[in-house]
């Protein structure tokens, strides 16, 4: 493995940690933001990204995907509030170490077909989730530098933190 187990597990709950602190930088009147008609809202994203994480691992461990199971989850999701939304991703930290602990060494390097490709659940779980969640984060932080958050830069992004502040003139 190139990644361990616990690895994996820290990645995904460091993803769960940056993507509050990103969250914790939208102003509530710009929840409805979206950079066009069709694409998600800051709200809707992060409804989306209550689901997206688990319920993938959780296909991935089984080795095939319910999009019926996603759909109704997806459906759920859309009526949570901003506040419940950032609750259940928090929750996700606790979440990514159940579902992963589980899963032996063996399971993790087994093959599993979906989306129309075959890797081993590892893999999967690495390109679709983390990868997603990597995705997902710069998604909103985009969003927010296109609602006036100017002062965010690498350390929200990258690191879950506030950058150190420019000086004034």
């Amino acid at each position: 493995m190139v990644v361990t187990k616990e690895e994996l597990i820290g990645s995904l709950q460091n993803e769960v940690r940056i993507l509050l602190h990103l969250a914790s930088k939208i102003d509530p009147e710009k929840l409805g933001y979206r950079p066009s008609p069709k694409q998600r809202s800051m709200l809707e994203l992060l409804q989306y990204l209550t689901v997206m994480g688990p319920a993938l691992i959780q296909q991935i461990k089984i080795g095939t995907f319910d999009l019926v199971a996603f759909r109704t989850a997806e459906a759920e999701a859309a009526n949570l509030s901003i506040d419940a939304a950032l609750a259940k991703i928090r929750s996700h930290s606790i979440d990514y170490a159940n579902l992963l602990s589980s899963l032996t060494e063996a399971e993790l390097r087994g093959e599993v077909e979906m989306f129309g490709r075959r890797a081993t659940r590892g893999a999967m779980i690495v390109n679709m989730v983390l990868c997603g969640c990597a995705a997902y984060r710069m998604q909103l932080f985009l969003y927010l530098k296109a609602v006036g958050r100017e002062e965010l830069g690498t350390m929200d992004l990258w690191a879950g933190m506030d950058g150190p502040k420019q000086a004034t003139a």
